[in-house]
């Protein structure tokens, strides 16, 4: 049986030389209609090219010190005013060390600030315009700022205090928390997990600065060999010739709807003259809420995914994308699409509710679930994605199997939401059969098997892929 690891090398070297420019993709906006009646957002004819879609700013931004300076930097490092990071800090320091945020080269200063929270887009010197539609910031408390005080340099710890980055060139300017948590989520309510977590908390100013990471961010917990950047990205799409890529976000278990969808879009890239698509299954990484599966046990459901045939290895690569999740709805899936465009995937897969949560006060969903696909159709600088929203996938009982919901013969389908998915792995009662493949349920009782023997919510420890 193939298993997740044969999705790409098990050793990448990290490279630190930037991606030279190649001919990009003419990209629309693309739909997969169900049927007849069914109209795209927007409709152009597209035209098929082999070379990957462009970084954005047409060069790939990589802010890991080269190795033969390493040293140099460190004694540099040592002698700098320290700002320690969080966790939720380090993943935004390594989104930002491999690129993923191009062209962005460090935690944003007050401009740059500014733009994404007005316009969620950055102009560049040249004019033109790419999207960036979070802010990606370095949060500061007044007895730090008082310390740098006229410094243009200072280091970053981890939470040993050792130094892993330095910030130069430093802007230090006001944290406006309210108005950075209304425009990112369009409501300031309590409960926002990331807003939390994260900046509620936060120190009342924010340091900017040009990044220059001292060595590559490694985690040490059994998953660094599937953090692909997007530069071992490209060099592992290029060597698999793949003239499309079609990512695929997800925070959450995949169950046969998602496979459907992922197998039937490249079927539909085929018969649209590509020959070969390859599939960027790619799981967020970074900070998810106390309720969502831990990234180790969703690695090793995907590992499942792939060994029962579900997903075909050789079409698809599995990678961990470092970003921390913020569930900011259309706002945020902007940030996911554009990340994906820097690793090289000119066709993104945009479902129900993108980044969306339950409201934290009310009982009703934050967002609407259609404006996700929206406002990527519009989004300003990502006109050269192609954007490709998620046909409806339920369980045909009359089939036996997970198939596109038809609603002329809607009494057939079952509908099993991410609730009831949870409450049936908490009692180690199965789902339908053909709902999710039996290696990739187990791993889920498993897990909450572990969750009710601990007594916790939320199991912690790392689970061996």
């Amino acid at each position: 049986m193939a298993s997740i690891s044969t999705a790409f090398p098990k050793t990448t070297p990290f490279l630190s030389h930037p991606l030279t420019k190649s001919d990009s993709l003419i990209a629309t906006t693309v739909s997969f209609p169900s049927n007849s009646r069914s109209r795209s957002l927007r409709r152009a004819t597209l035209r098929v090219r082999s070379a990957l879609i462009e970084p954005d700013g047409g060069k790939l931004v990589e802010l890991v010190v080269p190795e033969p300076r390493r040293r140099e930097k460190k004694h540099e490092a040592a002698d700098l005013t320290r700002v320690k990071l969080t966790e939720i800090d380090l993943q935004w320091m390594h989104v930002l060390s491999e690129g993923w945020a191009s062209p962005l080269r460090g935690f944003m200063r007050e401009s740059e600030f500014l733009q994404t929270l007005h316009f969620n887009s950055l102009r560049l010197d040249d004019g033109s315009v790419v999207n960036m539609s979070v802010p990606i910031v370095l949060a500061i408390d007044d007895e730090q700022k008082a310390l740098i005080g006229e410094s243009k340099r200072v280091a970053l710890v981890d939470s040993d205090d050792n130094p892993i980055a330095i910030l130069s060139d430093i802007e230090i300017y006001k944290h406006p928390k309210e108005e950075r948590i209304a425009r990112t989520w369009g409501t300031t309510a309590p409960g926002l997990p990331f807003a939390e977590e994260a900046i509620t908390n936060a120190g009342n100013w924010l340091i900017g600065g040009d990044l220059e990471v001292l060595e590559p961010v490694k985690y040490n917990d059994g998953l660094d060999r599937f953090r692909l950047s997007p530069f071992e990205l490209r060099k592992e799409l290029e060597k698999r010739g793949a003239d499309a890529v079609f990512a695929f976000q997800l925070r959450n278990p995949v169950h046969n709807g998602h496979a459907l969808l992922m197998t039937d879009t490249r079927r539909r890239l085929l018969e649209m003259g590509y020959k070969n698509p390859i599939l960027l299954l790619h799981p967020l990484g970074g900070f998810t809420k106390a309720d969502d599966v831990p990234l180790s046990w969703r690695m090793k459901q995907h590992e499942k995914v792939l060994e029962d045939g579900v997903l075909d290895p050789e079409t698809t690569v599995v990678s961990i994308f470092p970003s921390p999740m913020l569930y900011a709805g259309p706002t945020e899936v902007q940030w996911h699409a554009k990340a994906r465009i820097n690793a090289g995937a000119n066709f993104y897969i945009v479902g129900r509710d993108p980044a969306g949560m339950g409201h934290p006060v009310e009982k009703r969903d934050l967002y609407d679930a259609d404006h996700g696909k929206k406002v990527l159709s519009m989004a300003p600088g990502l006109e050269r994605l192609n954007i490709l929203p998620f046909r409806v996938a339920a369980y045909d009982k009359t089939q036996g199997k997970m198939a596109f919901f038809d609603p002329s013969r809607a009494q057939d389908f079952l509908f099993i939401s991410g609730t009831k998915m949870r409450g049936l792995a908490k009692n180690k009662e199965s789902p339908p059969d053909g709902f999710m493949c039996p290696g990739g349920w187990k791993v889920l009782v498993d897990y909450y098997d572990s969750l009710s023997l601990t007594g916790n919510t939320r199991l912690p420890e790392k689970v061996p892929v």
